[in-house]
């Protein structure tokens, strides 16, 4: 069986229903609980423990923050398009990685020319 979101081989045991899709674990958290990158209260608690564990810039991120920040610096601005095409990750995944960003005010996002750009903060 497989996903009917995402594609992938499910085992038995491994699905999840949700309005009559059937779906992996990841799909099923993300079509329950979307990331939202605005959230002023995610903001707060996020600048809060970061700056209690001296942490800034890239430090106390994971491999692929790192590397996220690292091409988002190396370019200036970059398009989620770009981006996924350059890290070869679910369009789900790099928005829950932008949620990150955004709470600890690392990276925002922002319209020009009617495309979205991903830019340091």
């Amino acid at each position: 069986m497989d996903c009917q979101r995402c594609k992938s081989t499910l085992k038995e045991g491994e699905t999840y229903d949700i309005h009559g899709k059937v779906l992996c674990e990841d799909c099923y958290m993300y079509e329950t609980n979307p990331p939202k990158a605005c959230d002023p209260m995610a903001v707060s608690s996020a600048l809060s423990v970061r700056k209690q564990l001296g942490q800034s810039g890239s430090s106390g991120l994971s491999e692929l923050q790192q590397k996220i920040y690292r091409i988002i610096e190396e370019h200036g601005k970059i398009t989620k398009e770009e981006l996924l095409k350059i890290l070869n990750i679910k369009p789900e995944q790099l928005e829950q990685e932008f949620a990150f960003f955004r709470h600890c005010e690392l990276i925002r996002a922002f319209r020009e020319d009617g495309k979205v750009y991903f830019t340091k903060w």
